[in-house]
Formats: C-alpha cells, structure tokens, sequence
C-alpha cells in the first residue's frame, strides 16, 4: 500500500479526555520478539502490515521487548508508510541483562530522557504518541518520572503520557502533575481485578485504559492445548494459571465459553476480546497477535456485538474470580502497584 492510498476506517475510540483517536483495537508486538517462545520475523512483519492495512492504528512496544528488537521490527515494518498514520505507545523502565534476566525497573528522570533517546534512534521517528514506564519505580517518585516526561512532551519528542500496571493513588499523583492519556494493564474475563477500584479512579480522572491480555496469554484463545509442550524462555512456563491442576481448570472455563461463542457464530477469541471492549467506550483491547490469522480472527471480534443476555451467558460461562492461579509468579507480583 502506498503511503497515499486511502486506509479502512475501524471503529475509534479515544484515549481518554486528554489522549488520540485510536482504532477501537490495537496491535500489541511484543510476542514478536520476547516472552512467548520463538516468532517469525518475516511473518511478524507481515501481521503489522495486514493490521495496518485493515485499519488498525495503535501500536504498543516497549523498549525491552527483545532489548531493542521489537522497536527495530516496527521500524522495519513501517518504512514506506505514513508515519502519521500510525501511533505508536511505547513502554519503558524494565532493567534486563543480556541472558534476558529481569533485574529491576529504573524511572529516574535522567533514565526516562536517555531511552526514549534511544527508543527514537531505533524506531527512526522524532517522536513517540504515548510514553509510559512499564512498572512503578519503588525509588522513584511517581511525580518525578511523570514530570521528566512531561519535559519531553514540552520539547516535541513525546504527545502523550501513559501508565501501566499501577493502583489508585498512583494515578491521582501522576495526573496531578500532567494529564494523562490512558493507563494500561492486564484486563480479561480472567482478570477482573482492576474493576474494583482502579477502573473507576480512572473514568473520574477522565484517563482511558489500554487492555493488554485480553487473552490472557493464549488461554482464551481458544486454541491452547492442555499437552502443549513450552520453552523455559516462555512467559507461561513459569505463570501460575498455565500449570498442572490450575491449568486444567482453566481451561475448562474456556470451553464453557466456546458454547456461549458457538451459540453465537463466534470463536472463543471473538468472544473474549468482545467482553472487553464492551466494557466501555474508553477501553481499548490490544491483541497479541503474532500471524495474519490470528490477526484475522481478533479482527472478527469487532463485528460481534454482546447483547444483555449475551453478557449474562459469558459471565457465567467465567464468572469473575474464577481463574485458577495468579497471573504472575509470586516474585513479580511484588512489582505491580496495580495489585497492591
């Protein structure tokens, strides 16, 4: 597609009071690159392309996707195209080593400037749409990070300023210093947690939400395999909800919804990244989609609307809290303020 051919129109959303207009589902790349076993590189490519050809206009990184490749991968993939087109929200913070190791999250001011520096030398742009840390810093203010950004923003070289993963308190402190576009976090029919406290701090604050999980990491997709062997570099090799009796609850949940899809001429996937965007009109499901027809397939999602009793169905087909197991080992609980 040229940079001057017309692009497809999906249903937008907005990012919030203060944030952009995004298609009403996103891309997230980081299965391309980290976490979730080996990925094809020339497919990955071609998945961005067929999401930006079908309309979709959010993409989510993060800096330590791969130490650097995701941001190189999306940089491979965008040459030719507008980049106007395409927004691009970028994580950063996460301290890794070079065996992948995670060995903390830095939000230091002086840290902030220094990678985005970096992020906007291998992404090839002179600015990200949405810069967010990855995790809360324990020693580091929140208000100095958000400000160290906000300096950014003032210079050119951010539009937007995000959050991930963090609680209530942590959002009021952050938007007292600089409005903020949208908080991004972990949100499933598997993982409800935010809903009690979180969710509704950010409607008052007038601050989206970024859904990523929507998924949950395969397990409602539909397509998960109880026998399904996983490299230890895998994520959910080591996540609670994959392993022995908790997975096989798991996904028990899953096909109960797959009769509630069925019902309905939808796929399991369809369903649940339905569930999410019927949430609100300030949430915005990013898929993880690492091929063209999984990509395909989450696309099908937007033409599924929940009616009332459609929701009814799915909620006791997975009713909140039945998940087995956390959604993180222990250890890295620790590092989620969302949780706290």
């Amino acid at each position: 597609m040229s940079t001057t051919s017309p692009l497809p129109r999906l249903p937008r959303r907005t990012l919030g009071a203060t944030g952009p207009s995004v298609s009403a589902l996103g891309l997230g790349c980081m299965g391309m690159s980290d976490l979730y076993g080996p990925a094809d590189e020339a497919e990955s490519i071609a998945t961005i392309h067929a999401a930006l050809d079908a309309g979709i206009t959010l993409l989510d990184t993060g800096d330590f996707y791969g130490m650097g490749h995701n941001e190189l991968l999306i940089h491979d993939a965008l040459r030719g195209r507008d980049r106007e087109n395409v927004l691009l929200s970028v994580k950063f913070g996460a301290q890794r080593g070079p065996d992948g190791q995670w060995l903390g999250y830095d939000a230091r001011p002086a840290a902030v400037k220094t990678a985005l520096a970096y992020t906007l030398r291998r992404l090839r742009t002179h600015h990200v749409d949405v810069y967010r840390p990855a995790r809360l810093d324990p020693a580091v203010p929140v208000e100095d990070t958000i400000g160290a950004i906000a300096e950014l923003v003032q210079a050119g070289h951010v539009r937007h300023i995000g959050l991930s993963e963090v609680g209530a308190d942590t959002l009021r402190r952050a938007a007292a210093v600089h409005p903020i576009s949208d908080l991004q976090l972990e949100y499933s029919l598997l993982s409800r947690s935010a809903e009690a406290e979180i969710l509704p701090t950010a409607r008052e604050l007038g601050i989206g939400v970024t859904a990523y999980g929507v998924l949950s990491r395969g397990l409602l997709s539909g397509h998960w395999q109880g026998d399904r062997e996983l490299a230890g570099t895998d994520f959910r090799s080591h996540s609670p909800r994959f392993q022995g009796d908790n997975l096989a609850h798991n996904l028990q949940l899953v096909e109960a919804l797959r009769a509630v899809a069925a019902e309905r001429d939808a796929t399991v996937a369809q369903v649940a990244v339905a569930w999410v965007a019927s949430r609100g009109e300030d949430v915005v499901p990013l898929v993880g989609a690492r091929r063209r027809d999984r990509l395909a397939e989450a696309l099908g999602a937007l033409d599924v609307t929940l009616t009332a009793a459609d929701l009814a169905a799915v909620e006791a087909a997975v009713p909140a809290g039945s998940a087995a197991g956390d959604r993180y080992a222990a250890a890295q609980m620790a590092h989620l303020d969302s949780e706290r």
